[in-house]
């Protein structure tokens, strides 16, 4: 579904560039839930920026169901079927939590069609009432709920591919329990859309099919979560 080639990203003038990606290659299969960490700074939220197209690379290319979309903006990225949840959301003045769910869900005629019973449903799935519908997607949402409203909408928007960064940051400990289940459901009842989380997280890793592990803009270990977590503690990474 997803091939990451010679990807390389770098920042800053000529003679003070600095190296974010270096030459990093990926596949992504249809269907598989992947988890990429590893320490700050290895370069995993601006992987996750450059599939999703809200970066540019500055070298090698990502192509998406046999598609070159390395020069794609975000909104077309959108359209051939990759979605992205923040790491930290944004808010959007005047727009209801509902109304944002309903554009999350344009195009996919089966969900959300005008059903009551859908939208009441997909908000306590992760963890609101149904009265967090009529309200504004703004500042006077925590940092958590807007992580859960997020987080619904990404499921809502349905994609083949969905790429969450950090989904668990801003977060209680009741609200990430919540998360962890509901990664299991997306996978289990979506089984050919592929899921990529960015994650420090071992509850979240142990449920991946396999985990990346960058460090320093390469990938530094990759396999199954049995094999690679006892490397993880081994390397302190």
């Amino acid at each position: 579904m997803l091939q990451v080639k010679n990807l390389s990203f770098s920042v800053g003038p000529a003679r003070k560039r600095s190296t974010i990606l270096n030459n990093l290659s990926l596949n992504i299969k249809p269907g598989e839930f992947v988890v990429i960490t590893g320490p700050n700074g290895s370069g995993k939220s601006t992987l996750a920026k450059l599939i999703m197209g809200l970066e540019k690379a500055t070298d090698g290319q990502i192509i998406f169901n046999k598609q070159n979309i390395t020069d794609k903006d975000i909104t077309e990225r959108a359209r051939l079927g990759i979605a992205f949840a923040f790491q930290q959301p944004p808010h959007f003045k005047g727009v209801t939590v509902k109304d944002l769910l309903q554009i999350s869900a344009t195009g996919h005629e089966t969900f959300l069609e005008d059903n009551e019973t859908d939208y009441k449903k997909l908000i306590e799935t992760v963890g609101l009432d149904e009265s967090y519908l009529e309200r504004e997607v703004n500042n006077t949402l925590s940092g958590g709920e807007l992580k859960r409203i997020e987080i619904a909408s990404a499921i809502a928007r349905q994609a083949q591919l969905t790429v969450f960064d950090e989904p668990e940051a801003g977060i209680d400990i009741w609200s990430f329990e919540k998360l962890v289940q509901i990664f299991k459901k997306f996978r289990d009842k979506a089984p050919e859309r592929a899921l990529i989380v960015i994650s420090h997280q071992q509850r979240l890793i142990k449920q991946a099919d396999r985990i990346i592990v960058l460090r320093d803009g390469q990938i530094a270990l990759q396999g199954h979560p049995d094999d690679v977590l006892p490397q993880l503690q081994e390397a302190n990474l």
